[in-house]
């Protein structure tokens, strides 16, 4: 693979940008603004301590009044239907607090080095060697948990020439600062969602690692139990898997503190290649599934509940309001 320091440039789908009016232009640079000058440069002034405990404070505060809390409140009746309202009240709260501390981490992240600064924890770094030294690839999953963006970190600086996937932020000025943190943080190769396919498949025809979230709806994959109920998913990672043989490592990242965290690379698997396709993809997300939904069950208030996990229709049916 070509050297990762030579693939540092920022890549965007274009079309996000290509259909934006004058006034979403206009409305960028504002936001841009408001990020600048009212959440980062204020955020980035206080210790990591003191910026995750803020923004966990504050979303937990605000959150509630976003349209998003009724859709956590029937995201949390789906996967624990026994559950009483005041439970389901406080993990939506514990879930905007983890938010919170993750958008008052992020300017941070320099300091919340995996190796280097004494706040991260690392399970499994033998599973991590295992892959940069076989030299033949692997794919990386994991989910929406704690502050997502350490769990990327710690591979690259492991293995440098892995390849990481994101989804493009609408507002592109933002967006291209993300991007250069994440590179600063560690992170040089990132493959857009959408138009990073190909760099994922070139990665892992050259023996270099990928790494995607496995945990979001997808509405073009293929319907997968998920809390016992029928929700899409992505099946691109074992796509992949099976199509260069290489293993899927589950990832998981849990929270310990104010920008603390411990993260476990779990026993790798190769996906089971029957000749059966589809049996075969099927059988192999729903591990994925079942994988994640235990992390969920393990720290619930730690997930990322905002998105809509299953749609309208399978809320009807479970009579969930």
């Amino acid at each position: 693979m070509s050297d990762p320091q030579q693939k540092t440039g920022y890549v965007r789908p274009k079309d996000i940008d290509n259909r934006a009016s004058f006034w979403q232009r206009v409305q960028w640079r504002l936001e841009t603004f408001a990020w600048d000058w009212i959440y980062w440069a204020p955020v980035k002034a206080m210790g990591p301590d003191r910026a995750s405990n803020f923004g966990g404070w504050l979303l937990r505060k605000i959150g509630p009044r976003f349209s998003q809390h009724k859709t956590m409140r029937r995201n949390l009746k789906m996967a624990f239907p026994d559950w009483s309202e005041a439970q389901v009240e406080e993990t939506a709260l514990a879930a905007w607090e983890s938010a919170g501390r993750t958008a008052g981490e992020l300017p941070h992240l320099p300091k919340i080095d995996p190796y280097a600064s004494g706040r991260v924890e690392i399970t499994g770094l033998d599973i991590l060697d295992r892959i940069r030294d076989s030299g033949k690839g692997a794919v990386f999953i994991s989910g929406h948990f704690a502050n997502w963006e350490i769990m990327p970190a710690a591979i690259t600086k492991r293995i440098p020439q892995a390849v990481m996937t994101y989804r493009a932020l609408n507002n592109p000025h933002i967006d291209r600062r993300i991007s250069k943190l994440r590179h600063d943080y560690g992170t040089a190769i990132n493959a857009p969602k959408g138009i990073g396919t190909r760099e994922l498949m070139r990665a892992l025809a050259k023996g270099a690692p990928i790494a995607l979230m496995n945990d979001q709806k997808f509405n073009e994959g293929i319907s997968v139990p998920f809390f016992g109920r029928e929700a899409m998913t992505a099946p691109g990672p074992t796509r992949l898997a099976l199509k260069y043989q290489v293993p899927i490592v589950p990832v998981s990242t849990v929270r310990t503190g104010p920008a603390r965290f411990h993260i476990e690379f779990h026993e790798p698997y190769v996906p089971e290649d029957t000749g059966d396709t589809d049996a075969d993809i099927l059988r192999s997300v729903t591990r994925i599934n079942t994988f994640l939904e235990a992390q969920v069950r393990a720290h619930p208030g730690q997930w990322f509940w905002q998105h809509r996990r299953w749609p309208k229709e399978a809320w009807k049916e479970a009579g969930v309001t």
